[in-house]
């Protein structure tokens, strides 16, 4: 069966769905928490009417289909059937329980959030769809544990869950989101309801109005799978209104008065307009999401929802108002989603859409939100809101314009309409219903707890759309063995699970990961998917204690055998024919003779008797020794040399770092890396300073005082000495310390303030020139190089260009100098690290190019200052000193017939179209390669690729290290579909995406991202999941975390940099995220948020989602995002927290200034210290500990790292972003 159909018992999230008994919510993530429940049918007591035509819950799916997606065509309006008729009487009373709740039904007690997990649920099937709206709501659901913050509340459960349907409807022109205009007759819903924020809808007190019935178009099932807002194209517009941006959920247009339904609770009163309230009330901040429901039916002309739908990103966090206490019972209907338009985010998919400003939207209750609202297009840079006081985001503006109308008295001001937290923001109801689902109080929104008011809500429930942490546990709870590679085409597990590797002849995946697994045998295939065929390779990766390093094979004089033909290394590809006497290529298929040193017979299988006796044979990494014929010039390399390159101008002498630097190499130079711990390091070092001119030391060991040499003449550069230039550590020891207690003296009243930068390049590459062996440049700088001399810059940093097309020169490089430094040290083998101290704008892009080039790394230490950021610099430069590193690399990437390596991305020099020069290879370096077809692969022989690395180890031994990997190929697009990693993707696109940056406009870069996934996922949609309503968002399962993950990636700095950042900041994430391996891009995008209430030994706390509404007052989280470290600490922490981890009783105690952790004598201290180092030993680059409080400056920058949420720099929710996928996705497939 395709991977994606569902079978009709499977629900989405691995729960029975029977029938279509619920709505399509299905869980997002794999199995959510009981807060969705299912749903049983309408509540006999909300309907006792007749329903209006074609409303039947489910009607229009087929149950086959509706195990999963209970989404109803959207072509044809639903009929939701007797069932839901409207309540002839009024709503029962709030505390009556609640037939109707989609939770309870079927689920027993319905809880006010999901429930507690107990344990993990079952793993979603291959293709999940995720009803936007619907979940199933019948079979259990496997509870979910929320893992933040208090469990959301039913309300917010169901607002969530309206928010999502997309009920059918002829699709609207528009696209979905937005509603066409309707006719004055009551439209077909297109939506059902769009998604909603999270709350509930309480059902309405008793005394309220009574409901009225749905529109009669509505569907009440149609929802979207996640929560996705449905698409505006589906819903027919009301001529009434005017469309707005907002409405873009709206179902359609508000039936006639007469029909329409609005939950029992809603509002009690008619809906007035609101105004639009300015944005520093604090209102609740959707209320302009809350439609505003009337319980009397509103006029037809007006909308229906009065509450425009909030805005998606807008809020990340519900807000947490209260309900004024005279409402107790209600609960804002939840909106329609925006979809994202509304929130600003994403730009309406058909901007005509949108009312003219003049009139009211459909949703809104307030005037229409001002045009300028709309979202750009560039992801909904506009709209964000400033902080407020409001909720957790302090976010009051509703969605889409930037007030919110006032409450209106009919408003329900009862719970704020929870404000996306996960979701972006509140959603108000679903047009066309008047409540989530009409007559129901709420189908579809969570249920009401069965309590009289249940508490105001904080936030939607983010469960109903794909969870990351949810994956990454389920991944982690189904990996308890070690993973072995024998198996072809095999995924391995994600890299945030812990798990051994057992290499039975494919490379482990902490050298290669693929992007895919299965690959699609034709280019058509390719094209079609448009999944990137990619691979990240790290070849000199740091394996975990318990496995061992690649075993070293040494064949003597004659060296490896290879392919006589396409020049392969042995591996276990190669098939052994003629007894033993020739074997024939896995790669090119070409029959090449054994040498008679090599032969061996063959046993009764045709596998050589020796087979497990030799790595090269039976593993999938392994290294060779290489011969003479492998090196430069057919001459055995000498070893390596390093050198030290000092600025030793005013500003470097000033902030201390000279004095630092030179106080820590006198340790540091016993730490060189060496190939066998037991002998001393066979690595020479130099030493130079610089500022305008450059200073070289003679450091020979027979001299009893080190002398120095200085070279003006910056033009022409050369090395004044040879002898005594590069000299062993042991030897000349004592001559070295003398130099490094001199140079701070030296230079301690300099008044220089001016640098050179290519000079000293070049004098690090003549000296290893003339010495004739590779090694890395250590250069410390400081400034803009403004000095008369090659290589001199000017500052070119201006604001003004961000955004326009000319903004793609300021990451080129600015003269072309360095380019040719570049290509001449990687000729050389001389790799360079540039350390940077910058003051001011020192053009990174351009200092960048020779490190990029070579194979270096880049670090940045922006205001250096000696008590703050000594910590940080000297374990960066220890690591970078001591690290494995090979010289002098090259790489050649092999493949089997059918595909080829056609582009590669990393810090390196290519000079032709094969071959990835690297004058040095690190331990932490990866290279994304990208195949491409060729011809046709066939399913049996799958596809192979080999990685060769040839480079100078540090004890100047020439090594090729080989990593072979072999995948299965597919003819069913099923299949490529079932076995892809998300993580691997977005490591290939971010650095496609980066790399484009220098030659496109970011607007461009960031359609053409969203462009490639939604074409991806419509893919999956129209060829792999089983029919459904294009209301629905399906996705694949191990794909269903690419549009969070992409969203995070477009919102990065450097593709939508927020008004603080600069743009060194920006050149200098680009350099750096083009040679991170997977796990590294993984935590840079969604960062790590645990909470550290409660430490147990031995194992960690279960991460919290990326979101601000899941921190709770309470509490204190830990988040690392690789490169930085932050202890968030809630405004209202219990005591004794506080007196372990700082020793302070109180909160405003706390200095918001410490680096580091106050070492207390106790358990908890104890162990949350170790946390934070175990956390700095995974990452190349130690990350800076920032003690955030609570509503502290510091939160601003400690909130840009909650992704999930709307960013200030305009980035979309991840709420939003998924409407405005899902929105594109339905574009594609109609």
């Amino acid at each position: 069966m395709n991977v994606n159909q569902h079978t009709p018992m499977v629900s989405p999230y691995g729960q029975p769905q029977p029938g279509y008994a619920q709505p399509g919510y299905a869980p997002l993530d794999g199995g959510y928490p009981a807060p969705y429940a299912p749903y049983n049918g309408p509540a006999s007591a909300y309907q006792p009417g007749v329903p209006p035509q074609g409303y039947s819950p489910f009607t229009s799916f087929p149950s086959k289909a509706v195990a999963v997606n209970p989404v109803s065509d959207l072509s044809s309006p639903l009929d939701l059937g007797q069932a839901r008729g409207p309540p002839t009487s009024a709503p029962p009373p709030v505390s009556a329980p609640q037939q109707y709740n989609q939770y309870s039904h079927s689920q027993g007690d319905m809880q006010n959030g999901p429930p507690p997990m107990t344990q993990a649920p079952p793993r979603p099937t291959a293709a999940q769809s995720y009803n936007q709206g619907h979940m199933n709501m019948t079979g259990p659901h496997p509870s979910y544990p929320q893992h933040y913050g208090p469990p959301p509340t039913m309300q917010q459960v169901t607002s969530q869950m309206t928010g999502m349907q997309i009920t059918s409807g002829p699709p609207t022109p528009a696209g979905p989101g937005y509603a066409p205009p309707h006719s004055s007759q009551p439209p077909i819903s297109t939506y059902s309801a769009p998604p909603q924020p999270s709350y509930t809808q309480a059902p309405p007190p008793a005394s309220s109005a009574p409901t009225q019935p749905p529109p009669p178009g509505v569907p009440a099932a149609s929802q979207q799978y996640y929560g996705v807002p449905p698409l505006p194209s589906q819903q027919p517009f009301d001529s009434s209104r005017p469309p707005t941006s907002q409405q873009q959920f709206t179902s359609s247009a508000p039936p006639p008065p007469s029909q329409q339904t609005f939950p029992p609770s809603s509002f009690s009163g008619p809906p007035t307009r609101p105004q639009a309230v300015p944005v520093s009330q604090p209102q609740p901040p959707f209320s302009a999401a809350l439609p505003s429901l009337s319980s009397a039916p509103p006029p037809v002309s007006q909308p229906g929802f009065a509450g425009g739908p909030p805005p998606i990103a807008q809020g990340s966090f519900p807000p947490q108002l209260t309900p004024p206490s005279s409402q107790p019972g209600s609960f804002p209907p939840p909106g329609p989603p925006p979809t994202s338009v509304a929130s600003g985010q994403y730009p309406p998919m058909s901007q005509p859409q949108q009312p003219p400003a003049a009139q009211p939207s459909p949703y809104h209750s307030g005037p229409p939100p001002p045009r300028a609202q709309m979202p750009p297009t560039s992801m909904g840079q506009s709209n964000h809101l400033p902080p407020g006081p409001q909720g957790p985001l302090g976010q009051q503006g509703p969605p889409g314009p930037l007030q919110q109308p006032p409450v209106q008295p009919g408003m329900q001001t009862g719970y704020p309409p929870q404000q996306n937290g996960a979701f972006g923001q509140a959603r108000s109801p679903q047009p066309g219903y008047a409540g989530p689902y009409p007559g129901q109080p709420n189908y579809g929104a969570p249920a009401p707890a069965p309590t009289a008011a249940p508490a105001p809500q904080k936030r939607l429930d983010p469960d109903a759309i794909p969870s990351p942490i949810q994956v990454i546990e389920d991944d982690k709870a189904k990996s308890n063995e070690p993973f072995t590679t024998g198996l072809r085409g095999q995924a391995p597990p994600l890299v945030t699970t812990n798990f051994q590797v057992k290499d039975q002849g494919n490379a482990s995946p902490r050298f290669i990961r693929c992007t895919a697994y299965n690959m699609p045998c034709t280019s058509d295939m390719a094209k079609q998917s448009q999944v990137p065929l990619a691979a990240v390779i790290k070849p000199l990766a740091t394996l975990p204690p318990d496995e061992a390093p690649p075993y070293v094979v040494d064949h003597g004089e004659t060296g490896p055998i290879r392919c006589n033909r396409c020049k392969a290394y042995m591996c276990p590809y190669m098939q052994f024919i003629e007894g033993g006497r020739r074997f024939r290529c896995g790669f090119c298929s070409c029959v090449t003779e054994v040498p008679p040193h090599y032969f061996q017979h063959l046993d009764h299988t045709g596998k050589r008797v020796d087979c497990y006796d030799r790595p090269e044979l039976s593993l999938g990494s392994y290294e060779y020794l290489a011969t003479v014929d492998y090196c430069k010039n057919n001459k055995l390399p000498q070893p390596p040399a390093f050198i030290f390159l000092i600025d030793v101008s005013y500003n470097a002498v000033k902030s201390g770092m000279v004095s630092i630097i030179c106080n820590e190499l006198k340790s540091l130079l016993d730490l060189l890396p060496r190939q066998n711990p037991e002998v001393d390091s066979v690595i020479r070092v130099g030493f130079v300073t610089y500022n305008k001119v450059l200073h070289f030391y003679n450091v020979k060991s027979t001299l009893a005082q080190p002398q120095m040499l200085v070279v003006s003449d910056v033009s022409d550069m050369f090395v004044p000495l040879l002898d005594g230039f590069l000299v062993n550590v042991n030897e000349s020891r004592q001559v070295i310390e003398s130099l490094l207690d001199q140079i701070p003296e030296m230079f301690a009243d300099t008044r220089e303030t001016e640098t050179v930068f290519g000079p000293v390049i070049q004098a690090g590459l003549e000296a290893l020139k003339a010495a004739d062996c590779a090694g890395k440049l250590f250069v410390f700088h400081t400034s803009l190089p403004i000095a008369e001399a090659p290589g001199k810059l000017k500052n070119r940093e201006d604001k003004k260009l961000i955004g326009t097309d000319k903004e793609k020169t300021l990451f080129q490089p600015q003269v072309g100098v360095y380019n040719n430094l570049a290509k001449e040290c990687v000729a050389q083998g001389c790799c360079v690290d540039l350390f940077l101290f910058p003051n001011q704008y020192v053009d990174v892009a351009t200092l960048g190019v020779v490190p990029v080039s070579t194979g270096g790394s880049i670090y940045k230490y922006t205001y250096f200052q000696a008590q703050t950021d000594q910590e940080r610099f000297l374990n960066d430069l220890r690591r970078d000193v001591q690290k494995q590193v090979g010289f002098d690399a090259v790489m050649r990437v092999r493949t089997s017939t059918g595909i080829r390596a056609t582009d590669f991305f990393g810090s390196f020099y290519m000079n032709n179209t094969t071959d990835v020069e690297l004058a040095g290879l690190d331990c932490d370096k990866a290279i994304t390669v990208e195949f491409k077809h060729d011809d046709k692969l066939s399913e049996e022989t799958g596809a192979l690729m080999q990685c060769a690395v040839l480079y100078t180890s540090c004890s100047g031994q020439r090594r090729l290290r080989i990593h072979n990997m072999a995948v299965n190929c597919c003819a069913q697009l099923a299949d490529l579909y079932r076995n892809c990693e998300t993580d691997t993707i977005i490591n290939y696109f971010a650095k496609y995406a980066f790399r484009g940056v220098a030659n496109n406009p970011t607007k461009a870069v960031r359609d053409t991202l969203v462009n490639q996934c939604a074409q991806i996922l419509a893919c999956y949609r129209k060829n792999c999941a089983s029919p459904s309503s294009a209301g629905q968002l399906i996705l694949p399962e191990c794909m269903k975390l690419l549009p969070v993950y992409l969203n995070c990636m477009m919102k990065s700095d450097v593709l939508l940099p927020g008004a603080d950042v600069s743009l060194d900041d920006r050149a200098y994430l680009k350099q750096l995220i083009g040679c991170m391996d997977v796990a590294e891009t993984h935590v840079f995008f969604y960062p790590r948020l645990l909470p550290v209430m409660k430490l147990e030994s031995g194992s960690l706390p279960v991460a919290v989602r990326d979101s601000e509404e899941r921190l709770s007052k309470g509490g204190v989280y830990l988040m690392e995002t690789g490169l930085h470290l932050f202890l968030w600490v809630g405004a209202s922490v219990q005591q004794e927290l506080l007196l372990n981890i700082f020793g302070t009783p109180s909160f405003s105690q706390i200095d918001p200034n410490m680096i580091s952790l106050p070492v207390l004598d106790n358990p908890f201290s104890q162990r949350l210290r170790e946390l934070v180092d175990s956390f700095r030993a995974q990452r190349s680059r130690y990350m800076k500990l920032m003690v955030v409080k609570q509503e502290d400056r510091a939160e601003l920058t400690f909130r840009h790292f909650l992704v999930e949420d709307k960013s200030a720099s305009g980035g979309a929710s991840y709420v939003d972003f998924l409407c405005h996928m899902h929105k594109e996705i339905r574009q594609l497939l109609s």
